[in-house]
């Protein structure tokens, strides 16, 4: 069975300017059907990773493919079925919206053309495709963005930071629009630092710090890996942390005026501790669970202790 190549596979990528790395040998893989958060704070190295996913700029070791195909070696062939935008899109601000997508489509050949209208639909743009875009909005300027990538009719869409700057109603919006694209089929690499936007939006993530990736895989198996903490009160809440500690597999026990917190990785745990504390004479009064949210998991990994990173690669030329 011949395997199939996935939309982005990178390996070992790097780029460094000078002394200054920016990027130090982070390996991505995005598969069909993924919508995938490349997550990172400002400085993370994360829009030096999406231009060199998409040949716009030379990374001074490792490589990309994108389906297969090498934008290095194979040019504007590579980019066959990609399309997307890296920082904010830009437009002729003297010009219609209809009018810029126009001379998009003309760039591009083939029968863009005719998706215009279809694109202006489904980013909810049509009624205002005749009116210049120097007079539209920010949010309708992204959604125009979005646009013009759907004139490629693309299979993977590269996003970087779509809904930034806009109010809330367009952040709504705009997430409603790139889960309507990827439920028909398309493939999206969202870049990121809004965390409720990829909780809502992402199935698998990459989170990266200091130029290398720290987190890779299932948002859903990040969270389980986590753990789960506990806030437990009781009729005698000092006996209760006692009997919690000296629990196996509860961890992080502690005592405030609110109760006793702590961690345990399964129900079971919870369960047994649950017995122990009754046949301690502990009364039990509340158990609430509390799962880790994305912002938690975030903060963890991107500001906790600096975890040993990658040796940034010597600088040779890439494919070399």
């Amino acid at each position: 069975m011949i395997a199939v190549p996935h939309p982005i596979e990178a390996r070992g990528l790097a780029k460094r300017y000078g002394d200054v790395v920016a990027v130090a040998g982070v390996d991505l893989t995005v598969r069909y059907g993924d919508v995938y958060g490349f997550l990172g704070p400002n400085g993370a190295g994360k829009t030096t990773t999406m231009r060199m996913l998409l040949g716009l700029i030379r990374p001074t070791a490792g490589a990309t493919r994108l389906f297969g195909r090498d934008p290095l070696l194979e040019g504007a062939r590579a980019l066959d079925g990609v399309a997307g935008f890296v920082e904010a899109p830009r437009f002729y601000p003297y010009l219609s919206g209809r009018r810029n997508l126009e001379l998009l489509a003309d760039l591009d050949g083939g029968d863009a053309r005719s998706r215009i209208d279809e694109a202006l639909d489904v980013v909810e743009l049509a009624p205002r495709a005749a009116h210049k875009v120097g007079g539209y909005s920010h949010g309708m300027r992204q959604r125009l963005g979005l646009a013009a990538a759907l004139l490629r009719d693309p299979r993977l869409l590269i996003l970087d930071e779509p809904a930034t700057g806009l109010d809330p109603a367009g952040m709504r919006d705009m997430r409603a629009l790139i889960r309507r694209l990827a439920d028909g089929g398309i493939t999206v690499l969202l870049s990121s630092h809004l965390l409720a936007e990829v909780d809502e939006l992402c199935d698998r993530v990459a989170i990266v710090r200091s130029g290398h990736v720290v987190y890779e895989g299932a948002l859903d198996d990040l969270r389980a890996a986590a753990g789960s903490s506990y806030r437990l009160t009781t009729t005698d809440d000092e006996r209760a942390e006692r009997v919690a500690r000296a629990q196996p597999g509860v961890g992080g026990v502690s005592r405030d005026p609110d109760g006793v917190r702590f961690e345990a990785a399964g129900d079971e745990i919870v369960a047994a501790l649950s017995v122990a504390l009754v046949e301690s004479g502990v009364g039990l009064l509340t158990l609430v669970p509390r799962t880790a949210t994305l912002e938690d998991l975030f903060f963890a990994l991107t500001e906790g202790p600096e975890a040993e990173a990658p040796v940034a690669p010597p600088a040779v030329e890439a494919g070399t």
